[in-house]
């Protein structure tokens, strides 16, 4: 009897053991394929930077290593003026004429235009008390230049004063009634003047602005400043500007009223007039723009003339860095143009160089008025 009940007890723990091993081993086989198919595949993650240009990063499969995905550099535009040794313009040169230099290195030249381009710009001018005399010439000079905008170009109209007081008083438009009524509401108003602030935040509009819309819509960017240079409370340092300056692609053309700042100096520094005609000729040569020092208010029309014939004279010349730079390096830019038949000395006008760093916190803000709130 003990001999019966022993021999069923062992079947039982056979046929038990038998059981578990089967379920483990259809379990297994059941999870290994979900497992294989949670492996990650190649993923594109777009490299985080306040330039849109910047190139996409590729992120493979670790045992993908042999599949190489290629990015296209980013292309680097430029507008270049050029002009002979009496700053006559220059504008029957053909793509072969120019050679562009990074860090003294040619680039290879990708795209080249000298057809008539659209402009986006703003139009920058200082409301301080400096300019009580002269800001109803101005408010006329301006609306000669609105009035040579081509179909196509866009203006927006920015009056500062103090770092609290940079608004713009017309957002970008077409509409030349509704900038010439901006301009008649221009007025005088007392503060500390904050130019570099104004340029900062005006320049960065314009670059945001044009980020906005298609890449392949081409315009030019600029800014035409009225002031007489002598800033007295900015925010931002000389540098911060000329930093943002290198970043973005927006030429400041320059009107400079300086002849009422002292010409007198101290031991070593320079005289206020000195001073702000050295800080307006610097922003126009980073940008490669153009300033203009007029010695009588009849001068206006003119100026507001050239600048309309300087922003459509151009050539436009596209090129791809043969070496790119990292974020936050500063690479020196230089066109050299052919020198004419008869051995014409030729000048190319252009931006100095280009930096490609991330955003700088705004701290003063580029106040608009006139935009309604948004509805919840």
């Amino acid at each position: 009897m003990k001999r019966n009940n022993f021999l069923i007890l062992t079947a039982f723990c056979i046929a038990l053991a038998s059981a578990f091993y089967n379920f483990s081993l259809a379990k297994a086989q059941t999870t290994q394929p979900a497992n294989r198919s949670q492996r990650p595949s190649p993923t594109v993650t777009p490299l985080v930077s306040s330039n849109p240009k910047s190139s996409p990063t590729v992120t493979p499969a670790p045992e993908e290593e042999d599949d190489i995905i290629k990015i296209d550099t980013e292309l680097v535009n430029l507008n270049v003026r050029v002009v002979d040794r009496n700053n006559r313009p220059v504008n029957n040169l053909t793509q072969n004429d120019f050679k562009v230099y990074e860090d003294n290195a040619l680039q290879p030249i990708e795209f080249f235009s000298k057809s008539e381009v659209p402009t986006n710009y703003s139009l920058v001018i200082d409301n301080s008390g400096s300019l009580r005399l002269q800001l109803d010439k101005v408010i006329e000079a301006s609306k000669m230049l609105v009035a040579t905008n081509r179909p196509d170009d866009e203006t927006s109209v920015v009056r500062f004063v103090s770092s609290d007081k940079i608004e713009i008083v017309q957002d970008f438009t077409k509409s030349k009634p509704d900038l010439n009524d901006a301009l008649d509401n221009l007025f005088i108003e007392g503060g500390q003047t904050a130019i570099i602030d104004a340029v900062y935040l005006a320049a960065d509009k314009v670059d945001t602005y044009e980020k906005t819309r298609n890449p392949n819509d081409r315009k030019r960017r600029a800014l035409v400043l009225v002031s007489d240079g002598e800033d007295r409370d900015s925010f931002y340092k000389e540098q911060q500007l000329y930093e943002l300056l290198r970043e973005t692609d927006v030429q400041i053309y320059v009107i400079g009223f300086i002849g009422e700042l002292s010409k007198e100096g101290g031991f070593i520094s320079k005289s206020p007039q000195g001073k702000a005609k050295a800080f307006l000729e610097r922003l126009a040569a980073e940008t490669g723009g153009k300033v203009y020092f007029p010695n009588s208010l009849n001068e206006l029309p003119a100026i507001a003339q050239d600048i309309s014939s300087e922003l459509r004279t151009q050539y436009s010349i596209g090129y791809s860095p043969t070496n790119p730079a990292q974020i936050g390096a500063y690479k020196n830019i230089k066109v050299v143009v052919a020198e004419g038949p008869k051995k014409e000395k030729r000048i190319a006008i252009t931006r100095s160089g280009i930096t490609r760093t991330g955003n700088i916190t705004l701290k003063p803000s580029l106040q608009n008025p006139n935009q309604k709130p948004k509805t919840q």
